[in-house]
């Protein structure tokens, strides 16, 4: 497993920003605290992969900014031999992308939606920070609901990942 501070070390080599450095430090932080907090509930959780995953989930933004910057983060692990991070950096857009939307995007044709404890944790914790500043769950959701219009399936999916975090004893 990657150190922390190797990860770090990543994301200036392939040339991401220091406001995304320092964004995804504070996704790191959060998805910490929230991966500790299940693990003292009695649940498994790897947080270590938790720390990793949210350093280096928006990896692919060193080459883009746009919807395609998950799949650009995947393919950048897999040629650094990090098979086992690309679905951080895939499935973490929204609170994640199914086959029918990522069609309607220009994305591939699959379901782009986090799939692990682990990384429905980071997804997670990803919508609830703007750039290095945390923001409530409710804030979260005006934003989601002012980016992709009132009725979009993501609201209902970052919904469900809080209720899972909830039940596992991560966020109150």
């Amino acid at each position: 497993m990657l150190t922390r501070e190797r990860a770090l070390q990543i994301l200036s080599e392939v040339g991401c920003s220091p406001k995304i450095i320092e964004h995804t430090k504070a996704v790191a932080q959060e998805s910490v605290r929230i991966a500790r907090q299940i693990s003292q509930s009695g649940h498994k959780v790897n947080t270590s992969l938790v720390e990793i995953g949210a350093i280096l989930h928006d990896i692919g933004r060193s080459h883009t900014y746009g919807i395609k910057h998950g799949i650009e983060g995947a393919q950048i692990l897999r040629e650094k031999g990090l098979e086992d991070l690309t679905g951080f950096a895939e499935n973490h857009l929204g609170a994640g992308i199914s086959a029918e939307e990522a069609e309607r995007i220009g994305l591939p044709k699959k379901d782009y939606l986090p799939a692990t404890l682990e990384e429905k944790i980071v997804t997670y914790a990803d919508n609830l920070i703007r750039g290095d500043e945390i923001i409530t769950f409710e804030e979260a959701v005006e934003e989601l609901k002012g980016e992709l219009g009132p009725d979009h399936p993501s609201l209902e999916r970052f919904s469900e990942l809080r209720e899972k975090l909830r039940d596992l004893g991560g966020v109150d």
